[in-house]
């Protein structure tokens, strides 16, 4: 079993390699002046926030209700449903529906949902050919990566680091532009469009009345991965679900402002099954996977059925401090930041991702932002109490909350560890603040203990 919270301590020095940090500084800085001149085009931007959290509290609160009435509608458009309990069911669903088509070429549109499951690990295995065509998830597949953000996922390669890479792997000139570079993955991935067998992609939402999906993006890939191969399959969480096509209204522009500061994405799909009679574009067969992988579990908690409210926009992880610091791939996690530190306990075991829950100053800035008023950070304080009471915490934190009790319980008892003794003990462990920082020395008295013998003098 990984030590994952080991992992994280050690992969959290990153935030002292000045050239990740520039990178990401940079690009998050552009990220907030988009979304700041985004945010802008709302008279009432708490008004829309407040909606959106309302529509979504229903649907959490209705969660089967509207599953069912998306499945009816869906079933009537052609669509064949699959339900899938975990991360196994789904796969295995998947490679089933690949080998009953003879597919080969896989091309993707980037899914989060498809990295929880690890499809591409999964697929690979079983001969098939899977194919990134987002930019950013095609840039991290050819470097061996996982996505870094879940919104954009090469956010931790500077320009260079990508005309680098095109020159290791395809030999294109070091000095390529993006310009240049795009257009090349572009001719690169019309032939794999025009040849895969199969499309996947996730949903940006699952509209119930309709029977339909959703996908939002910039690229125009997640089309084509429709459009061209004979079979479709979508991958979404069934926490996805809204209520009804004028719901989109409300949900595609706060997506849109929060994840990227645009009025709306460039390209909005309704997908309301395969093509129908006398359709020339579309596939032939359209499946959708429906994956639980504890959100049922989530959804029937007092609190943290808020966390299902999440439309993935990114907006909580390029606010959160820790985030921006020690990045993405520390966490060791497929959702990463504010919003991936409250469910992943939940997704993956809270023995194994409760340290998640500590990686959190409480300064509120993830709750602020958050589109459909998630409060992210008292959902990661709840996380710190399940914690302590299944008796997670490690023996020496424990210990130390009960000696924090003791002591500040009475004054008496705070003065009676003075200054030596709390510089001994220091010494005695390991630097809890990190190798780049000294452990302050304390003073011999408190301040009430000196004030107190002054006043006797």
């Amino acid at each position: 079993m990984a030590d994952f919270k080991n992992i994280f301590l050690e992969d959290s020095k990153i935030a002292f390699d000045k050239k990740h940090r520039k990178t990401i500084n940079f690009n998050i800085s552009r990220y907030e002046e988009a979304v700041s001149r985004g945010k802008l085009r709302y008279q009432n931007l708490d008004l829309a926030k407040q909606r959106a959290s309302h529509i979504k509290d229903k649907v959490v609160a209705n969660l089967a209700t509207y599953l069912e009435e998306f499945e009816k509608n869906a079933l009537k458009n052609n669509i064949q449903i699959i339900w899938a309990r975990n991360s196994n069911e789904a796969v295995n669903e998947i490679i089933k529906v690949l080998k009953e088509n003879d597919a080969r070429v896989i091309v993707k549109s980037k899914s989060m949902i498809s990295e929880e499951i690890e499809l591409n690990e999964n697929i690979e295995k079983n001969g098939f050919e899977p194919v990134e065509t987002d930019l950013g998830e095609f840039i991290v597949q050819l470097a061996g990566e996982k996505p870094y953000h879940i919104l954009t996922p090469a956010m931790h390669k500077s320009k260079e680091d990508v005309a680098k890479l095109f020159n290791e792997k395809f030999n294109t000139p070091p000095e390529s532009t993006p310009t240049e570079l795009t257009h090349y993955v572009r001719e690169k991935l019309r032939e794999k469009f025009t040849s895969a067998e199969v499309g996947v992609t996730g949903a940006n939402f699952l509209v119930a009345d309709v029977g339909g999906i959703i996908l939002t993006e910039n690229e125009g890939n997640g089309f084509m991965s429709v459009a061209f191969p004979k079979v479709h399959i979508v991958i979404a969480g069934i926490e996805k679900v809204l209520p009804s096509i004028s719901d989109l209204h409300l949900f595609l522009p706060l997506l849109a402002a929060h994840g990227t500061g645009q009025q709306v994405t460039v390209y909005n799909s309704l997908i309301t099954g395969p093509k129908k009679a006398g359709e020339t574009n579309g596939p032939e067969k359209m499946f959708v996977v429906l994956l639980d992988n504890n959100r049922s579990k989530i959804a029937a908690e007092n609190e943290h059925y808020k966390a299902l409210k999440c439309i993935r926009c990114g907006a909580c992880l390029n606010a959160c401090p820790v985030y921006k610091n020690v990045g993405g791939y520390t966490y060791a996690a497929t959702y990463t930041g504010p919003i991936g530190s409250v469910i992943t306990p939940f997704m993956n075991g809270f023995g194994e991702y409760n340290h998640l829950s500590y990686a959190c100053p409480v300064c509120g800035a993830c709750s602020e932002v958050c589109p459909v008023k998630i409060p992210l950070h008292d959902l990661l304080l709840l996380n710190r109490k399940l914690t302590v009471e299944q008796n997670l915490g490690p023996f020496g934190w424990n210990t130390g909350m009960k000696a924090y009790e003791w002591a500040f319980k009475k004054r008496q008892h705070l003065d009676f560890v003075n200054g030596t003794i709390k510089n001994h003990l220091a010494k005695t462990k390991k630097n809890i603040l990190g190798s780049e920082k000294e452990f302050p020395v304390f003073a011999k008295h408190s301040f009430s203990y000196t004030r107190k013998s002054n006043l006797k003098l």
